[in-house]
């Protein structure tokens, strides 16, 4: 069918496969921010949209005066930018797909945008076309392939003067964004459109639904783009392909619409910072504990690490994403490719996860019981039930505990003051 420029049409459209069954990506929040690298990616709106204190002093004392944020540009260099090693890190990292900012609210574009005159990553600091080197390399890894792109631009001349006109002009969207959404499809055929930038106006200010038309009609990526939800004020969690909601979003219950969590490794920025402590960075239990969560309630897990200028990911970043990997080496089979089982989080606490594949059950316990014995109230087991742990050769041990499930007997683990550091799966086999 064709799909009409309506939200009706549009949000009937089925979701791509692909993208449930990947489960875990990558977000990489990388620009023109990445200079300053201090307090957040929003840097240049709190230095001169609020005229924040201390992002002013920030500036006094690292800049000559007069500095402009545009003179940041030739320092974002991207000298140690090796797009290879990236796509190797996010694979060992057990990502199935990467999200790279093409285009923040700052309006630099990580390609040769064509109507982004010197204020691109090709013209003016890398003289490279990031979007592309970074596309090439993930692919030769058959990791698929998204595009974070922000609709407004805080500072643009053309989008303050449809904002001072109520958005009834659309100077910007003719001239800039919507031209821009071209040729990102046009020319790197992504597998995803991560939108963002949208909420000030309404999505016939932005010409949203004309351009997933085309998109889902006539694009080279038709039949297996995805977006999500950021197409204009009020779209969010309503319209659109899959929902972001808000950024970290965790719902309570299991959502009917088809969901990702994006979180950071940084917990208070998405772009990097230099002066990064180690106490900001999350730890390898919330983050485990976070894929979990979200998987278990049908969403996908979008991790963010940000680059420096010259386009190194820190080694605590790397760190926690092959932490992460070790981990899905171990335990993927309960994440990639599974469903919500019927219950999602054991009633008596939020330690024990479920999800499910076919027949199959997978139970995800965030910490190891005392007596290594595991309690289950939810599974139904029956004479032929099999439980294995994930990791571990041999059938374990277990007694139907009488009207409250299943009691598992767990490998015994060495006595150690320090508690293992993450989640386990026991796989049931031949329950209810």
């Amino acid at each position: 069918p064709r799909y009409r420029p309506d939200w009706a049409s549009l949000d009937a459209r089925p979701l791509p496969a692909w993208f449930d069954r990947a489960k875990v990506g990558v977000f990489v929040h990388w620009g023109v921010f990445s200079v300053p690298a201090w307090g957040s990616e929003w840097f240049w709106w709190h230095w001169q949209g609020l005229h924040d204190a201390a992002y002013e002093r920030f500036v006094r004392r690292r800049f000559p005066p007069g500095t402009t944020y545009a003179e940041f540009a030739p320092r974002f260099t991207a000298h140690d930018f090796q797009p290879r090693q990236w796509a190797e890190l996010f694979q060992r990292a057990g990502a199935r797909y990467v999200v790279l900012t093409t285009k923040h609210h700052e309006g630099f574009a990580n390609w040769g945008s064509p109507v982004s005159w010197n204020w691109n990553s090709v013209d003016t600091g890398p003289h490279r076309d990031l979007v592309g080197e970074l596309g090439e390399a993930l692919r030769e890894r058959n990791l698929r392939y998204g595009l974070y792109h922000s609709l407004m631009e805080w500072f643009n001349p053309l989008y303050l003067a449809d904002k001072q006109n109520d958005f009834k002009t659309q100077s910007f969207v003719l001239k800039k964004t919507m031209p821009e959404l071209y040729d990102l499809v046009l020319k790197y055929k992504p597998d995803l459109i991560w939108s963002d930038g949208d909420w000030e106006a309404p999505d016939s200010y932005w010409n949203s639904t004309s351009f997933l038309a085309w998109l889902y009609n006539d694009s080279p990526v038709k039949d297996t783009v995805v977006v999500n939800d950021r197409w204009g004020r009020g779209c969010s969690c309503h319209h659109g392909g899959f929902y972001n909601c808000a950024d970290k979003y965790r719902p309570g219950s299991l959502p009917e619409h088809k969901w990702e969590m994006c979180s950071s490794l940084d917990k208070l920025s998405w772009g990097y910072r230099s002066n990064l402590s180690l106490a900001e960075v999350m730890d390898e239990m919330s983050m485990i504990e976070e894929l979990v969560q979200t998987v278990s309630l049908g969403g996908n897990y979008l991790l963010n690490v940000g680059p420096t200028k010259e386009g190194v990911i820190v080694p605590i970043f790397q760190e926690r994403l092959l932490a992460l990997g070790r981990w899905l080496d171990t335990n993927g089979e309960a994440i990639y490719e599974s469903q919500p089982w019927r219950v999602q989080v054991e009633n008596t606490t939020d330690t024990v996860w479920y999800t499910s594949k076919g027949p199959v059950v997978f139970a995800i316990f965030l910490l190891w019981p005392r007596d290594s014995v595991l309690r289950l109230s939810s599974p139904i087991p029956s004479p032929g039930t099999q439980v294995t742990l994930l990791g571990f050769g041999g059938t374990l041990e277990w007694q139907q505990e009488p009207g409250k499930g299943m009691l598992i007997t767990l490998p015994y683990m060495l006595p150690s003051p320090v508690p293992p550091q993450s989640g386990w799966v026991v796989k049931l086999e031949g329950v209810k």
